[in-house]
Formats: C-alpha cells, structure tokens, sequence
C-alpha cells in the first residue's frame, strides 16, 4: 500500500468516527473547557457549572500496586468538584463495578496525607453508553448511595451517572445524544460540538492530528487483537512463552505479565 493509499484510508475511518467513539471524543475535547463545561451543563442540569480545567487521558496511578486507569475527560469546577466523563460502547465497559472503581480512584487522587476525610471533593462519574445499558428509556441514571434504613442519601459527594447514548427528543440531552452519534457537523444540534468536529474532519490540521490517532488506533486494536491470541495460547499451556512473544509480537515481558494476570498498559 503506498502512502498515498494509506492516507486516504485514514480518512475515510475518519469521516466515520463519531462523539461517542472514544478515541475521536478525546479529540474533541482535548484544550476545549467550553465544549467541556457545555456537556457536562446538560447531562448534570447545573446551568451554572463553570469548568475551570480539562484534560484528555488523564492517568491516575497515584496508589502504588494497585490498576491504574486512564480517563477520557477529567474536568475540574469552580467549586473544586471532579468530573470523569467516559464513553463506553458496549455494555462489558459499563460495568457498575468499573464505575465503582473509576469513583474511588478519584477519591484516592484527590485527597492528601494529613487531610480530613471531609476535605474530599465532589466526584462525578459520567459513563456516556451507546446503548441504554438499564433498558428504561431514561435519558440519565443517576446512581447514589442511601441509608436503606432511612430511605436518605448519604451525601457522601459521590455520584455516578449513566447516560443513554439512544436517548433522543427535543430536550438538550436527547439533541446532545444525536450530536455525539452524529459523523457530519452539519447535522449537529450544537455549534461548539459542530465546529470542533468541523476542525477535526475538514481543517488540514484537524485532520493532521486525526490521521495520526487513527494511526495509532489502528495499531492498539492490532495489539488489543494479539494480546487475546496470546491469552488463549498461555491457556492452551502448549507453547513456551518465547514461542508465543514470537508468534505474537508482543515483547517477552509482556507475555510474562499476562501470565501473571497483570494488566498490559
């Protein structure tokens, strides 16, 4: 395949992404705090939420030993509340304890030696699902703790929220639900969620930067798919580990990992 080839495959895996595919979402909102602030108005209903920080792939790796995580968005408020928006396509990535587990690891990140439990902000975790994973046609599933024997919420300042990414109806989260399922601007509701994907899909450079993701796209799905074979061949027990790095390509020290059942970063 020649360059030439090449690039025009790109884009035309470009011109099929959308909001909801996390890979393009990450661009939308990389150095984007309007589109951010403007999102997360209209899937928490405070109007009056102001983003003051956002950043795309934000590691969390702050408790040694333990699994580290990687958040599509991590936005910060005026009031210092925490938010991890998430966009997960099928429903084996919405896993309420997957939900459970980005919503401590926030906690952890966000409290330091020496201060009171009380001191921890707010957290919001926001899982964007393609599907309507609790199958009620609500456009949001707001999950809270209670006291179950006084039938209150606890207000812990912990909140996870699902969002049905097939939600649709004039409200601004059913427009925003057609906007993130949307590959075109044109057929966007929203202009900043328009003309970032405008930049991303027509600009020269929007589409630089996007042709390289999807590069890279391309490549982890690659990895994602030999790592799998190599998951079945360390359970078959019938080659040694060399033989399956090499049939693989994955590196040695790698294979070693997913024999041990540690997670490949």
């Amino acid at each position: 395949m020649t360059t030439e080839q090449k690039y025009q495959e790109d884009l035309q895996r470009l011109r099929g992404l959308r909001p909801i595919d996390d890979d393009f979402m990450r661009c939308l909102f990389k150095d984007n705090i309007p589109l951010a602030q403007l999102v997360l108005r209209i899937i928490t209903g405070k109007e009056d939420l102001v983003i003051t920080d956002c950043q795309t792939q934000k590691d969390m790796k702050r408790l040694a030993g333990a699994r580290s995580i990687c958040l599509d968005a991590y936005g910060i408020d005026s009031q210092g509340k925490r938010y991890d928006l998430e966009i997960q396509r099928a429903d084996k990535g919405a896993d309420p304890h997957r939900a459970r587990y980005h919503s401590s690891v926030m906690d952890v990140e966000n409290l330091d030696a020496g201060q009171e439990f009380c001191q921890m902000p707010d957290t919001y975790t926001i899982f964007i699902i393609e599907k309507d994973f609790y199958g009620m046609g609500e456009a949001v599933y707001p999950i809270e703790r209670m006291n179950l024997r006084t039938g209150k919420p606890s207000e812990d300042g912990e909140h996870i929220l699902y969002v049905n990414g097939e939600y649709r109806g004039e409200s601004s989260i059913g427009k925003l639900m057609h906007d993130f399922n949307c590959t075109r601007a044109e057929d966007m509701n929203f202009q900043l969620m328009a003309d970032r994907t405008r930049y991303l899909k027509e600009d020269p450079k929007g589409v630089g930067e996007m042709c390289k993701i999807v590069e890279d796209m391309c490549t982890q799905r690659c990895k994602e798919a030999m790592i799998e074979v190599a998951l079945q061949m360390l359970a078959d027990g019938m080659l040694a580990i060399e033989k399956i790095a090499k049939y693989t390509g994955l590196p040695v020290d790698e294979v070693k990992k997913l024999q041990a059942g540690q997670m490949i970063e």
